[in-house]
Order: C-alpha cells, then structure tokens, then sequence
C-alpha cells in the first residue's frame, strides 16, 4: 500500500508501514531523494525564523539540514548523535522514544557544540513530527547546553503533531488504518 501526497507542490507515494495492529503510519524517507530535499529546505528556510544555529537529530534529518545550512550560507549546525562518538568529549544526553523505533533511544551531544550553543538562538530541524518526543529530547538537549530554542520546524506533521502551536511544518501526514485509508 502506498499514500501518494503532495509535498510543498512535489507529488511522492510513502509507502504505509504497520505500527500496531491498528495503526499505520505513511514512510516518509528523505534519503536519496535530493530533489525533494533540496525544495523542502528552500520552503522551510522561507518560514524559519532568525537564528544562529540549527540542531537535527541523527539521522533522517541530515541531509535537510545539511541542504538547508548550504542554502543559507550559515555553514555550521548541530548533529544529536544516537550514540557517542570517539571525538566527543564530555558527552551528555538525554532519552528518546520514537514512534518509528522499538525501544528506547538517548541523543547525544558534546561539550563543543553546547559550548557554541551558549546563549545562542537554536533552530530545531526534524523531517516529520509525531509523537514529539524527538523534538522534547532535542529542546532538552539544547536547553542543557544553554540554547534557546527560537523555532521548531519540520517537513511534515503527523497525528497530533499537526495541532500544536510551538511548531511549523509544511504538510500534514496522516495517520491510517489497517486497510490503507486515512483515519479522520
């Protein structure tokens, strides 16, 4: 089964994965599609409010960010790491749970970047938004490093995510049901 939807103007079919028995959610994988990502980071940069930074998590928001660091000329954003890395010095983190992954998760940061993001207005940057407990981990993370979080910005929303206030997406993605329709 697949959901074919428009995604700021460019039409893709999200393959629709089981979760549980009664809900399904629609495969939004921006790898290896450079057309989308490059549009989606020109939208997402014309809607994003001032900042000094931005910070993703690893690992689907990459390449977005990465596009979008080229397009705005700021050379420089933050990676949330899903486990340390040998280069990392004085690492800290915090837990995830993602309606995409089993079980439990942390995202990691280094001394370094929270050092750059002292005091420093932070761009949160994700491809889609669900559950939200990936952006709570990120805006604690932050938080931690003393950041402020000046936006959160997201290709799609999903479920709940699409209701709340404190973000800014470019899509609504559905939730769906076992038979592949969307649930209202």
């Amino acid at each position: 089964m697949h959901y074919t939807m428009s995604i700021a103007g460019m039409e893709r079919n999200l393959p629709i994965c089981r979760v549980s028995d009664k809900l399904y959610i629609g495969a939004f994988v921006i790898f290896g599609d450079v057309e989308l990502t490059v549009h989606c980071a020109k939208k997402l940069l014309e809607i994003a409010p001032e900042y000094d930074y931005m910070i993703t998590a690893e690992s689907k928001g990459i390449p977005l960010i990465h596009e979008m660091a080229r397009q705005s000329g700021k050379n420089e954003y933050f990676l949330a790491r899903k486990a340390p890395k040998l280069y990392m010095q004085k690492v800290f983190d915090v837990k995830v749970r993602s309606i995409t992954t089993e079980k439990e998760q942390h995202l990691y940061l280094d001394k370094a970047d929270a050092d750059k993001m002292k005091g420093k207005r932070i761009l949160i940057v994700d491809d889609v938004i669900s559950t939200g407990e990936s952006l709570a981990a990120l805006e604690k993370l932050v938080q931690t490093a003393g950041g402020i979080v000046c936006g959160k910005l997201a290709i799609l929303a999903e479920g709940d995510a699409q209701e709340r206030s404190d973000i800014q997406y470019l899509e609504k993605l559905p939730l769906f049901n076992p038979d592949g329709t969307p649930i209202d």
